[in-house]
């Protein structure tokens, strides 16, 4: 018996040992992300300060560009967690000009965007520790710097993406039930009250969409397909791409095998839709399907078509990362995501328990044209 239990003992022991050797390399592994050298990218750190900083958004208003973005002990649900808001002339030098907080919840997903004469800000409330947030809450304000009590949303239940117009005075905003599975599309006309569409999707646990407006009129949609639960992801998993012409009530779906496009942000220049969000780099497999928490990741930059999906380039990124906000302005698109620290290349779930930073990165539109 005794032979029996050092041999265990040794067992244990060289597992863990393994175990904290694999640790110790990813934790070190160099970082492999393939940035196209023609993108000229320019990137540089906004905030940096040992939390897990995450889920961020930018938009340009009255003259500064703002900045959100989630501060928590780690990418799992916390009562620590809180949304910072910030704002700057140049997009450099950042001023904290509001926190938003929801007691004993946890707080995410922040979206920005301007309704009228006002400024909204949009957020997911959670309680679960693996983050499933239950419904959407929003908040108001003519200044940027005082802001009205966060309310929930009508319809509840739903969560809330990036709301957008083509005119000025009627907004869509893709959304998808609590429970995963099911995205729709929403309109208003104050940012307040919701009514629904139509239905963008159902099935494959369906969840955050993300929108642009082609130039005639239609709107291209992304969705992030999950299939399964699974941390080691799913063979199946992909993005939906779906286009459906004015008044939006049928949409055309096609599913694009490239990626597992988490956090999708989409823009649109000279006619074309591009989209920033997370990149699964490696080939997909048993452990390492899209979604792995033993998968690398990256923030990367794409064109969205209605019949696929483009990868043009990484951004300098690693482990925990996307979640991005844009502001295109002049010849440029800026750009805020997060990621740990760009030296290294984690997989995810390390990225997760680890510190990460607000980066800002300057894309010039003329990379996007040349590849036309």
């Amino acid at each position: 018996m005794r032979r029996v239990l050092k041999t265990a003992a040794a067992v244990v022991l060289a597992i863990v040992l393994a175990l904290a050797a694999l640790i110790a390399y990813w934790l070190v592994r160099p970082n492999t992300a393939v940035v196209d050298p023609s993108l000229d990218i320019e990137t540089w750190v906004a905030v940096s300060d040992g939390e897990h900083n995450s889920n961020t958004d930018l938009i340009h208003w009255k003259g500064y560009y703002y900045l959100i973005h989630a501060s928590s002990p780690w990418h799992f649900a916390s009562n620590e967690c809180h949304l910072v808001l910030h704002r700057s002339l140049d997009a450099r030098n950042w001023a904290e000009v509001a926190t938003f907080k929801i007691r004993k919840q946890d707080i995410r997903d922040p979206k920005l965007a301007v309704v009228g004469d006002m400024l909204f800000l949009y957020v997911l409330k959670n309680k679960d520790l693996n983050p499933e947030p239950y419904t959407t809450a929003y908040a108001t304000s003519a200044s940027g710097v005082k802001w009205s009590e966060l309310r929930d949303v009508e319809p509840k239940g739903w969560l809330f993406w990036r709301p957008k117009t083509r005119d000025g005075c009627r907004w869509y905003v893709p959304a998808y039930w609590w429970q995963h599975g099911k995205s729709i599309l929403l309109t208003s006309t104050d940012g307040r009250s919701w009514k629904e569409v139509s239905t963008i999707y159902e099935g494959d646990r369906n969840d955050e969409t993300d929108f642009e407006f082609l130039p005639d009129g239609r709107i291209l949609c992304t969705a992030r397909l999950e299939v399964s639960e699974d941390v080691l992801g799913d063979k199946d998993a992909a993005t939906l791409i779906a286009v459906a012409k004015p008044p939006y009530k049928e949409w055309k779906r096609i599913k694009s095998h490239v990626t597992r496009l988490d956090g999708p942000c989409l823009f649109a220049d000279a006619g074309r839709i591009y989209a920033v969000g997370r990149h699964n780099p490696e080939p997909p497999g048993p452990g390492k399907y899209f979604g792995s928490i033993l998968a690398k990741k990256r923030t990367a930059l794409y064109e969205v078509t209605p019949d696929r999906l483009i990868h043009l380039s990484d951004l300098p990124s690693c482990g925990d990362t996307s979640y991005c906000g844009l502001v295109r302005r002049a010849d440029d698109v800026i750009v805020s995501y997060y990621t740990n620290d760009v030296q290294t290349d984690p997989p995810w779930i390390l990225g997760m328990i680890s510190p990460s930073e607000i980066r800002m990165a300057r894309i010039p539109l003329a990379f996007l044209r040349k590849t036309r």
